[in-house]
């Protein structure tokens, strides 16, 4: 019982050091996670940062690039309407020199009007392209604008699914961790158990072979002291007999005198009643009878011994023969008692090792059910997360594509998603 107890210790502070062990690496397992998202989130909000600033050079560059541009084109617009201006200035005064009969005053004021309407037209279409050149770079701009708009919200996506496929990865990490966890449990708890059930079994075995043994060497000295007890009742016989014979012989010593007494007085009788003449004769015929009978007696005197003595050994060998088999079918009835209760023990304890197998098989189908279970809901949970994370980073999305497209229509400006532009213009 106390290897038992001790064995039970032992594997209950293995099996506490095991789940100690798990529970470190379930938390170390969490901490490096969370390190990892810690670390993409810098890195998001550092990618962020960067393309808007990125997002901001592009767009000054892309400003500077329209007003150049234009600037170049109202260069060159400016320089075209002085040509124009130019010629037909210079038409118009040989038109004039060629016409002699128009007076002078009048050319010239046929010229101021001209020149007037001339600069008045020029200013009209300087006016008409700055306010072209206007909208242009407030289309573009703004269309500039949509495409930024864009690109971080692909990256806003880009993001968000990196993010959530490393919880995911995460996520199925930790669980192949568990169920290797769990399958590592299960063959720890099924050593354990055999362990024990061995243990407990090499215990009983030992025991019982204890107990036999204890039961052979019991019953040997059980047989052995009955072997004592009939060779000291062997050595005790001949006094015995010899006691008997004593008392036998008493007997006949007693008989004897009673006939001698007898014999005396019948002789003093037939003395008194017989002749004189007759007593030798009486006295031999009575002398012959007491002989003869006493002769009788020592001969059943010495039949008394014999059959006495045949008698007692006869009695001690039965005797003896009936307690030797009493002895035997007492202790073969103590044997069969001892093999039944050790045959009970043992089957006893074989169903217990076959209920605690049972019931561990049971406790390990049951908890992996419950991990398992634990699995698929932590997947769908993430698998929500993901769905609606991606919902509402879209629909937010397209609330302020809308809201700014309604603001471009607002100012006049549509479909500004088709408008195209250089690669380097915006990256």
């Amino acid at each position: 019982q106390k290897q038992l107890i001790a064995l039970e210790n032992k594997l209950k502070a293995e099996m506490d050091e095991h789940r100690l062990k798990l529970q470190k690496e379930v938390e170390t397992q969490a901490n490096n996670a969370y390190i990892e998202l810690e670390k993409l989130a810098k890195r998001h909000a550092v990618q962020t940062e960067k393309e808007m600033k990125t997002a901001l050079a592009d767009e000054k560059k892309f400003q500077q690039q329209i007003v150049a541009q234009q600037k170049k084109e109202l260069t060159t617009f400016l320089d075209t309407q002085k040509k124009q201006y130019k010629l037909c200035k210079e038409k118009i005064k040989e038109e004039m020199n060629e016409d002699h009969s128009t007076p002078k005053k009048e050319k010239q004021e046929r010229l101021s009007k001209h020149k007037e309407n001339m600069q008045h037209s020029q200013a009209e279409e300087e006016a008409h392209l700055l306010a072209q050149q206007r909208v242009f770079y407030e289309r573009n701009c703004r269309a500039f604008k949509r495409k930024v708009m864009i690109k971080r919200h692909d990256v806003e996506q880009e993001q968000i699914r990196e993010e959530l496929n490393k919880k995911k990865t995460q996520k199925e990490m930790e669980h192949a961790m568990l169920i290797r966890h769990d399958e590592s449990t299960q063959e720890l708890e099924q050593r354990q158990l055999k362990t024990l059930q061995k243990l407990r079994m090499d215990l009983i075995r030992l025991q019982h072979q204890t107990e036999l043994e204890n039961q052979i060497e019991y019953n040997n000295r059980r047989e052995r002291e009955l072997h004592r007890k009939h060779v000291l009742e062997l050595r005790q016989q001949p006094k015995n007999l010899k006691v008997l014979e004593l008392q036998i012989k008493k007997q006949f010593q007693d008989t004897c005198k009673v006939q001698t007494k007898q014999y005396k007085a019948l002789r003093h009788h037939q003395m008194e009643v017989t002749p004189k003449a007759e007593h030798k004769t009486v006295l031999k015929a009575l002398k012959d009878e007491q002989t003869r009978k006493l002769a009788i007696l020592a001969e059943q005197y010495e039949q008394s011994i014999n059959e006495m003595m045949a008698s007692q050994a006869l009695r001690l060998d039965e005797a003896q023969e009936a307690e030797c088999q009493a002895l035997r079918q007492q202790l073969q009835q103590e044997m069969e008692l001892l093999n039944a209760y050790q045959s009970k023990i043992k089957m006893q304890t074989e169903a217990q090792h076959e209920r605690e197998q049972q019931k561990l098989e049971q406790k390990v189908s049951l908890r992996r059910a419950h991990l398992e279970q634990k699995i698929e809901e932590e997947l769908g949970s993430l698998q929500k997360e993901r769905t609606d994370r991606i919902k509402h980073l879209l629909e937010r999305q397209e609330r302020e594509i809308d809201s700014f497209d309604m603001e471009s229509m607002r100012l006049g400006f549509s479909n500004l998603g088709t408008l195209d532009f250089p690669k380097d213009d915006y990256r």
